[in-house]
């Protein structure tokens, strides 16, 4: 085996553990914003510096490689990809991090009414499989499975789209919770980026894979 294919063998290895930390980052501060458990928060919020470290690991085993093999075609492509794809998965593990500190913020949890006139549990659920989906698509090499995200991230813009009228409309009842709303108002726009940048990865996996540039163009193609 040549020695830059066993470098980029070892440069997927690494993205997909990027991917597996960063969903572990997302699923925690899940489960800590459903049981309002704020020890589960501050993992999230530690853990955060190891999605840094493992963000900037990657761009200089990319640079390194780009520097010592001069790649072309698909083997370009896949190092273009796992640069930008890298640097969404870092955001998204920001954006976890930020739910994460709402939850350590809040004073209490959220209630069962307001989170289900938000629909913010199906939305957190599908911007989780989302990330799931996408690393699978890179694993496997699955254009039809990236594809697939493109849909689901309709999905999470309907919810964020509706979010405004739908809080305005409860808080006329029920203006007590008016500060809660603000706060799940906030977790909705972030999801809502998760969405954003799940689906720029599937994206980036296209590119890689069919040589494909499906930015502001129609993604089904």
């Amino acid at each position: 085996m040549a020695q830059i294919e066993t470098e980029l063998q070892l440069l997927k290895v690494e993205a997909v553990n990027m991917w597996t930390l960063v969903n572990s980052q997302l699923s925690k501060a899940r489960l800590a914003f459903l049981n309002f458990d704020k020890d589960l928060a501050r993992e999230v919020v530690t853990k955060e510096k190891r999605v840094n470290g493992s963000e900037l690991k990657i761009d200089r085993d990319c640079e390194n490689i780009f520097a010592l093999f001069c790649p072309v075609a698909i083997d370009l492509r896949f190092l273009l990809a796992v640069l930008k794809i890298n640097s969404n998965l870092e955001r998204i593990g920001d954006i976890a991090e930020g739910i994460a500190k709402y939850i350590i913020d809040a004073e209490a949890p959220f209630t069962k009414e307001l989170l289900d006139v938000t629909r913010i549990l199906p939305m957190y659920e599908e911007s989780v499989k989302m990330l799931e989906d996408t690393q699978e698509a890179f694993e496997k090499e699955d254009t039809i499975l990236a594809r697939s995200v493109f849909k689901k991230d309709d999905f999470l813009d309907d919810i964020n789209r509706q979010a405004h009228k739908v809080l305005e409309r409860y808080l006329k009842d029920h203006p007590e919770d008016t500060s809660q709303a603000l706060w799940l108002l906030s977790i909705i726009r972030k999801l809502e980026r998760v969405g954003d940048q799940a689906k720029n990865v599937a994206e980036e996996i296209i590119f890689y894979l069919e040589a494909k540039v499906l930015k502001h163009k129609n993604k089904f193609v």
